[in-house]
């Protein structure tokens, strides 16, 4: 196949011929490596990979929209860090198991291992700790194993 420089082509092209000639995990590797070339924050990061609003982010974190556009422009506040490292985490975790488009989806669904409720759900609520437990959890093949 003849070479052809990506930047000629619209991004859901380019995006089309790399997925359609590398594998899934090299693929993974390359959005890891390419989001880190563009110095995506780890709260872009999780805005980005669960679909979150501003209004969704600020529920999750318990601030105002303002607060959540005021962090995009600058940083997350310590006293908030641990929420951000703890889903950052799920995000991780996630990303290695599920197909990224697919993520939105999975966070949105209420599921009977998590009493029911949703892992955005959980996360709204203030259980940070718990959305990374859980997701951790669910992935955890080790359970399944005979």
């Amino acid at each position: 196949m003849k070479p052809i420089r990506l930047d000629t082509l619209t991004p859901a092209a380019a995006a089309a011929r790399l997925a359609s000639e590398a594998d899934e995990s090299w693929a993974r590797s390359f959005l890891r490596a390419f989001e880190s070339q563009l110095r995506v924050g780890p709260l872009e990061r999780l805005m980005s990979t669960w679909d979150l609003s501003a209004s969704a982010t600020a529920r999750i974190f318990g601030v105002s929209r303002q607060a959540v556009a005021k962090w995009r422009l600058g940083s997350v506040p310590e006293e908030r860090l641990v929420v951000l490292a703890d889903l950052s985490a799920a995000t991780d975790i996630l990303e290695r198991h599920v197909r990224r488009d697919r993520i939105p989806a999975v966070v949105r669904r209420q599921a009977p291992l998590l009493g029911g409720v949703s892992l955005l759900e959980l996360a709204e609520s203030g259980e940070s700790g718990q959305v990374r437990t859980r997701v951790s959890e669910l992935f955890d093949l080790r359970r399944v194993a005979p």
